[in-house]
């Protein structure tokens, strides 16, 4: 049954989910190893894209996050299981084994553990670093609460790019997030990751068809530019169930906008912009990696 209030999927959105022998390799070999590839559990319309060009993205620190934002189908719980002493060691060897060349590691938030996660964070990006040395990865994390230890710790382990997502603009941050989050917070965050990590390409990411206007979502742009974002990507939100916490579609924006987005990025001065209705955070995440590259911004 159709939600209640929904505008019609526009055509541009009907897709089919990529399958083929690559795709149930990846699968299988993270589902034996109890990884989880957000690019398959969030049924990823690019993930054939993206896998077949030796990318993938893995969600570390479990399952469940200690916050509850209104977008987000990760399950929610106050004290989740604590994080597998052996996951670095499985992510290293499964990026050899499969042959990636770019890693993309999201976490949840761990509220619950002393430091947040940022040890067993940076021990990931090490072991994979390690085990793969010309593998390039991202990470893209949590505000730790503004924690700027925790933020120095993880850009320790020498990332390639940093991530954190603004997700939307400041007047729905509130009912979008959980109420640990803010606007304000994650923009405190980014310009902490710029001061600690001045050298390595910092991103960050916004959804649209919440309810945002584009007076709304160009003040975002100059604040991640503010913050010294190099990087920005903006897709289009999809409510992940029909469930009570999951906020509804407000409007599905059209290709040719997201374009214009793009071109208006560029304009402020960031240095890639990967805009459209299918963009996630990892979408054509080494296309942005070589963009900070040719742009000077590391080495």
């Amino acid at each position: 049954m159709a939600e209640t209030g929904r505008p019609p999927l526009p055509p541009w959105l009907k897709v089919s989910v990529p399958s083929g022998e690559k795709v149930a390799r990846i699968r299988r070999t993270c589902a034996e190893r109890g990884l989880n590839t957000v690019c398959a559990s969030a049924r990823c319309p690019n993930l054939g894209e993206c896998w077949g060009a030796g990318t993938a993205t893995f969600m570390i620190l479990g399952g469940s996050c200690t916050r509850g934002c209104r977008f987000c189908s990760v399950p929610s719980a106050a004290r989740p299981p604590a994080p597998r002493a052996e996951e670095p060691g499985l992510l290293a060897e499964t990026a050899a084994e499969l042959g990636l060349r770019y890693v993309v590691l999201t976490t949840v938030c761990r509220d619950d553990l002393p430091d947040q996660g940022a040890g067993h964070i940076a021990a990931c990006i090490r072991a994979v670093k390690r085990r793969v040395p010309r593998i390039k990865v991202e990470i893209l994390m949590q505000d730790f609460t503004g924690d700027e230890a925790a933020l120095r710790a993880v850009a320790a382990a020498a990332p390639d790019i940093i991530g954190h997502n603004l997700e939307t603009v400041e007047r729905l941050s509130p009912a979008v997030r959980d109420g640990r989050c803010g606007y304000r917070l994650s923009l405190r965050t980014l310009a902490a990751l710029r001061r600690v990590a001045p050298g390595t390409p910092l991103k960050s990411s916004l959804m649209l068809g919440l309810g945002e206007n584009d007076d709304e979502v160009a003040a975002a742009l100059r604040d991640l530019r503010g913050a010294g974002v190099d990087l920005v990507t903006i897709g289009q939100y999809l409510r992940p169930t029909g469930a009570g916490r999951h906020l509804p579609v407000a409007r599905y924006v059209a290709p040719e906008e997201f374009q214009a987005w793009s071109a208006r990025a560029l304009g402020l001065g960031f240095k890639h912009a990967s805009c459209g209705p299918f963009v996630r955070s990892s979408y054509h995440a080494a296309e942005a990696f070589t963009a900070s590259l040719l742009s000077g911004r590391i080495d």
